[in-house]
């Protein structure tokens, strides 16, 4: 009871009085029935469809949809189109059935919210209601609409008409588990209003049929802004998708109430969500690119201009996420939590590549182009042109190094919410497009234990643990408090053979200083030194650990450490480790652990070590290399990559 209270009191200190609030009033809007009172309203359009609805955008030529994809792009497209139509759809990168049916009644969706119905009414896996929510967000409906557009199949136009009627048969307005969360019925919202815009001259689309679209948009319209309020309290991309479609739906209805409501909501989002040097709030890749999904869907059909403010906090955000890609894979580190969300598919690239959103958001914000490829898909749905200027990731430098063929990233961060990694300092390294040392990513996120989203703590990130703590505390399954946030600098060196240098620290660890420096040499070296400085003498345990690609490996004994030799696809990766300290070591100690399963050394292993998850309800074998010192003393442990000159010549 103590601790509950403790987390409340902290919790209130640490986040402010104005989130607990708003979540005070939307929960006492579920116990009084509120919000099931306001359902009673009629959820229907009473005057003539056709005329109530505002055109918000127009289609790409098909000419130029077939030369962006390519003969290998359109093949993919309908490949997955046909899956579609034949009744299955890709769910976190796995097949399964598309099924609206429930095999129980429906109740209100507040009895789900409220926990007074079960959630589970479709036996989802996992128990993880995010495998139930994925396909109601329409996103098959986008590979059926470019498939379409692209071929004028009407087998795909009918294919969607299908599926929109037996989800609106089975999941009347206001009832069931699909209603219960106003950002699932806002994503789905958006699609809605992009479906129809693609499939309107379809001859499978009657009159019927989009009377009842429209119909749909308006309710779920509807059902957003009552609970807003609990949007606003998660302060995060909860609102600006919510917000986003209820300017979308203002727009499209002819709605001036909605259309102010959410203009408002959305530029407070991009102005009080996006730091002054562009990193979402949320700490995470992936939500940061359903917000730059978000500000370029509005960008796309938005009648009223961005003030300055949110031009601006927009901009830097596309200059954060630009400076993240690896130039070579279009990927980004695995930084923060990842739901698998991809809330406009507009291409078809992997789910883990970014250039798509990157391509169009430099468009778009910050008048910039990568070069061009199967990726610029998405800019040719949003309307978005070329600029005059190209430039890479290698332009928009933020918090990493570039050697010859390498980057990496330093992970050092301030926060103003509530963030969903302990991952301070840690260091994501990447050579020839191969991500060297990995970020976990998160899994699952409500699966029983061992796998209730436990990716998020200190131990599993390439930084260094003290005592076996996490930098910060966590009080919940996605509660982080006691923030440590970290500063970074980069060096100014005068020896030629240094190509960069950064240092950062933070004091998570209350009593003990820790400050890591990165440095990248000409002949392709990276030099890690992290210093534990302690303000008071006393026994401590210094944890460094790496998550390594899954790769053949031999470990050698060196001076002070040991030598571990990865074989990578462009040859043999050395990591040499080694700790310096003021008297001799009374303890150290190494382990390498792959899928759970302790390979080398002595560790008090947990079943979630040595795997990395690059997509939600995935997981995939990892090398989880851990160097552990013990010592009265301040402790310096040097960790040091070489890659192989070879390899110089190779693509």
């Amino acid at each position: 009871m103590r601790s509950k209270f403790s987390t409340g009191i902290k919790y209130l200190l640490q986040l402010g009085l104005r989130p607990l609030a708003l979540y005070a009033v939307y929960k006492l809007g579920l116990l009084t029935g509120h919000y099931k009172r306001l359902d009673h309203r009629p959820q229907t359009i009473d005057h003539g469809l056709p005329s109530t609805v505002h055109r918000l955008f127009s289609l790409p030529s098909r000419d130029q949809l077939s030369q962006t994809l390519g003969e290998e792009g359109g093949a993919n497209l309908l490949k997955e189109a046909d899956e579609i139509v034949s009744g299955n759809i890709r769910i976190f990168g796995e097949q399964v059935p598309l099924d609206f049916n429930s095999n129980q009644p429906l109740q209100h969706w507040t009895a789900y919210e409220t926990q007074q119905a079960t959630r589970n009414t479709l036996n989802i896996p996992h128990n993880d209601i995010k495998f139930l929510w994925e396909p109601t967000r329409f996103g098959w409906a986008f590979a059926l609409g470019r498939a379409y557009h692209l071929t004028q199949d009407e087998r795909y136009a009918e294919a969607f008409w299908k599926y929109f009627e037996s989800f609106t048969q089975n999941n009347p307005a206001n009832l069931g588990p699909h209603w219960m969360n106003g950002q699932e019925v806002a994503i789905r919202l958006m699609s809605l209003v992009w479906a129809e815009h693609v499939f309107e001259s379809a001859s499978a689309t009657s009159a019927k049929r989009r009377g009842l679209l429209i119909q749909s948009i308006y309710a779920h319209a509807s059902r957003i802004p009552p609970t807003l309020v609990y949007a606003r309290s998660q302060n995060n991309n909860h609102l600006v998708t919510e917000a986003a479609a209820i300017y979308t739906a203002g727009l499209f209805l002819k709605n001036s109430a909605w259309r102010k409501l959410g203009w408002k909501w959305l530029n407070w989002s991009f102005q009080n969500q996006i730091s002054g040097y562009g990193e979402y709030i949320q700490h995470s890749a992936n939500y940061h690119r359903l917000m730059l999904q978000t500000a370029l869907w509005i960008n796309f059909i938005k009648q009223d201009a961005f003030p300055t403010k949110t031009s601006q906090a927009i901009g830097r955000s596309a200059h954060w996420l630009f400076s993240l890609l690896d130039n070579a894979s279009g990927l980004t580190p695995n930084l923060g939590a990842n739901d698998g969300a991809l809330i406009f598919p507009l291409g078809s690239a992997a789910f883990e590549d970014y250039r798509p959103t990157v391509q169009a958001a430099a468009r778009a914000f910050l008048r910039t182009s990568m070069p061009s490829g199967a990726w610029d898909e998405m800019s040719l749905w949003f309307g978005l042109k070329a600029a005059d200027r190209v430039a890479d990731s290698s332009a928009y430098l933020t918090d990493n190094l570039r050697g010859q063929n390498s980057w990496a990233y330093l992970r050092a961060s301030h926060f103003k919410s509530r963030l969903s990694h302990m991952d301070q300092l840690s260091l994501d390294l990447w050579w020839r497009g191969l991500n060297i040392t990995l970020d976990a990513g998160t899994y699952l996120y409500n699966a029983e234990p061992p796998w209730d989203n436990p990716l998020v703590t200190t131990r599993v990130h390439n930084t260094v643990t003290v005592d076996g703590r996490d930098q910060m505390t966590r009080a919940g399954r996605f509660l982080v408090l006691d923030w440590a946030n970290a500063h970074s600098k980069s060096l100014i060196e005068t020896d030629e053979n240094i190509l960069g240098r950064m240092c950062a620290r933070h004091q998570g660890y209350r009593n003990i200083k820790h400050e890591r420096t990165v440095t990248v040499f000409q002949d392709e070296r990276w030099l890690i030194e992290d210093k534990l400085t302690s303000s008071r003498r006393a026994p401590h345990t210094h944890r460094i650990h790496w998550l390594l690609p899954d790769y053949e490996w031999e470990l050698e004994n060196r001076e002070s450490g040991i030598g571990l030799r990865l074989q990578s696809p462009y040859g043999w990766i050395t990591l040499n480790v080694k700790s310096n300290h003021q008297l001799p070591i009374t303890n150290y100690r190494i382990s390498l652990v792959r899928a759970g399963e302790l390979l080398h050394g002595q560790r008090d292993i947990q079943p979630f070590e040595g795997w990395v998850s690059r997509n939600y309800g995935q997981k995939s074998p990892a090398l989880s290399f851990a160097f552990e010192v013990t010592s009265e003393f301040n402790t310096t442990i040097t960790s040091e990559f070489i890659f192989p000159q070879s390899a110089s010549s190779l693509p």
